[in-house]
């Protein structure tokens, strides 16, 4: 990993992807920057996407592309596992979804974000995507999460991207493998917590460099158009958006002590703003909290959960 150029390590996590994953490995073997090696884990497929990656494999050969087992707990815990596997050493760690696809200008333009900041603190990228529908043809972008600048009271009520676009380094990675065993609401979500709780870099691209594709089987849309607005609705007024941050706020104390002191702050204003009984007590204490989420909409929503308790 010392010498001339940063090694990257590619984490995929496959469950029955056949459809759309060679078209994924394509683009990763497309890329500008070929200083990577790819790691997969594969939570117990049965359609052929293990033959597919052994097809891959004997193209590329072993030293390109790894793959195993996964825990067969989910796809966090999938993510996770592969992120804390302790043969993978890189100087970056690429996560990748199986059934998108990524520009190959992707991997040279996240290190060139994240390199200047060199190792010494945690640093992860992450951004826009293009939305293509499972014949890859385009129909949008995923929305623009730069009103104001990432942040960890930001991270404690919105991921400021998905999994799929993020690129980290070396000390972002030590603490994202902490989450393996607890049970955070998603990856990317406890990444962008983590490594803005310590005080670490969140570079957050606004130039799309995948293509998100959508279709049935995702676990995770776009949230994009009036769908995805009425569902996060739902989420509110039924509890999911409550449940979720509980799930977050416990993974998160294993690593308050890690935090910075501002952060532990905003962590202690949100832990009351979700006891607090009173809505104008909780409408205060969002207010002086500097609690927010990205866009009108989002932040309406947010105040409105303040207001029911479902925070």
């Amino acid at each position: 990993m010392t010498g001339q150029s940063p090694q990257v390590a590619i984490l995929l996590g496959t469950y029955n992807g056949a459809a759309f994953l060679a078209e994924q490995l394509d683009s990763l073997a497309a890329q500008s920057y070929p200083h990577w090696r790819l790691w997969v884990s594969d939570d117990g497929s049965t359609d052929d996407t293990l033959k597919i990656l052994k097809d891959y494999q004997a193209k590329w050969g072993p030293d390109k592309l790894t793959f195993g087992p996964g825990p067969g707990q989910g796809f966090v815990q999938n993510f996770l596992s592969l992120t804390d596997n302790p043969e993978i050493a890189a100087d970056y760690y690429a996560w990748c979804d199986q059934d998108d696809i990524w520009l190959p200008g992707k991997l040279s333009r996240a290190i060139s974000q994240l390199a200047p900041g060199g190792q010494e603190k945690p640093a992860l990228y992450g951004g826009r995507t293009i939305l293509v529908d499972r014949n890859n043809k385009e129909y949008g972008l995923s929305p623009l999460l730069n009103r104001r600048p990432p942040s960890f009271a930001h991270s404690l009520v919105q991921c400021i991207g998905g999994g799929n676009t993020m690129v980290f380094n070396r000390p972002a990675r030590e603490l994202v493998r902490v989450g393996s065993g607890l049970a955070p609401v998603s990856h990317d979500w406890w990444a962008y917590q983590v490594v803005s709780g310590v005080g670490g870099q969140v570079i957050y691209d606004e130039e799309p460099q995948i293509r998100y594709r959508q279709h049935g089987r995702n676990l995770y849309g776009s949230n994009q158009g009036w769908s995805a607005r009425l569902a996060r609705l739902r989420r509110v007024v039924d509890g999911t958006f409550r449940q979720r941050n509980g799930r977050n706020l416990a993974a998160l104390s294993v690593v308050a002590d890690r935090l910075t002191a501002a952060s532990r702050r905003e962590l202690e204003a949100f832990s009351n703003l979700r006891r607090a009984d009173r809505p104008w007590q909780r409408w205060r204490q969002l207010k002086d909290s500097g609690i927010f989420r990205q866009g009108r909409g989002q932040q309406l929503a947010l105040k409105l959960a303040a207001l029911m308790k479902q925070v």
